[in-house]
């Protein structure tokens, strides 16, 4: 579903050599994205997405004002990770006078661990928590005159999720029921997709220029050195090496493939503004077009 922000120029059309195969690339060439019911969108075309809303009553979270502008859609907590009503309503505000797509980010009812503990909870229950919140922020959307996009969930939840087909049917569950035109974001070749196919979403496959991969496409846990990389100039090369040749390296130098339609970055990262502002000028300069997923997924 698409925002309520103008459109964006549409997608530059360009030629160029690729590192994976070496074969050369036509201008203009399409491909095929899997789970959109077009079928096929520019292939330079990339979503660049950010988590964002996290602050809670007078704690602040993150720089949101200073990453928006460089963004296409913002995930905003949905008060049980982080987040209040103020606070949501605030970001959907500022995320549509930046025309910024908005999504869900709903997550585990833990906002002293910030969503970042794995919690085992019955699959029926989180679905129902899941309603509440991605219901939450539509409905503040609604108030604001905007739309909701899509819906990626949140810390433990999302990473129990790529292991756990369980669990990832009561997220897929939770957004077809709440809107079955939403967009799922998930980690790409896991069961959190394979379910949002199955309940006949759209879905997209998320990277993350800024976090380490293991070899079976997972992320690495936050609790282990190197988990998040902080080097600006590895985490540019790594985005424009996963939109433009579909390959993240490991921490050993294993080439990993995955397919990406949205690029996550983080706005609670030490300097994330800049970090964001270079992320989408590499991406630019490599001949990605930066444009919300709802519009051509």
């Amino acid at each position: 579903m698409d925002s309520d922000a103008p459109r964006q120029p549409a997608a530059s059309e360009r030629s160029e050599a690729s590192h994976a195969t070496g074969a050369s690339r036509r201008s203009g060439e399409r491909e095929s994205v899997q789970g959109s019911p077009r079928g096929e969108a520019p292939r330079m075309t990339i979503d660049l997405n950010c988590d964002m809303g996290e602050s809670f009553g007078p704690w602040p979270m993150g720089a949101d004002a200073r990453v928006m502008p460089h963004i296409t859609s913002a995930n905003i907590a949905c008060g049980a990770h982080a987040g209040d009503p103020t606070v949501m309503r605030r970001t959907v505000r500022l995320a549509r006078a930046s025309g910024v797509a908005i999504g869900a980010h709903p997550g585990f009812a833990d906002l002293q661990g910030f969503g970042r503990r794995e919690m085992q909870m019955d699959p029926a229950e989180i679905e129902d928590s899941l309603i509440a919140q991605i219901g939450a922020l539509a409905a503040i959307a609604r108030a604001e005159g905007a739309t909701v996009q899509h819906v990626k969930a949140h810390g433990a939840l999302y990473n129990m999720a790529v292991r756990d087909a369980r669990l990832a049917g009561a997220i897929a569950r939770a957004v077809r029921i709440c809107d079955p035109a939403l967009i799922m974001f998930g980690l790409p070749n896991s069961p959190l997709l394979d379910a949002g196919r199955t309940e006949g979403l759209r879905v997209a496959g998320e990277g993350f220029a800024d976090r380490s991969y293991e070899p079976d496409g997972s992320l690495t846990p936050r609790s282990r050195p190197g988990a998040v990389i902080h080097d600006v100039e590895a985490v540019v090369a790594r985005a424009v090496r996963m939109v433009r040749d579909g390959v993240v390296l490991t921490s050993e130098g294993r080439a990993v493939e995955l397919t990406v339609q949205t690029l996550c970055v983080h706005g609670d990262t030490p300097g994330a503004a800049d970090l964001v502002e270079r992320i989408a000028a590499g991406l630019r300069a490599a001949g990605a077009d930066l444009s919300p997923i709802g519009r051509w997924l």
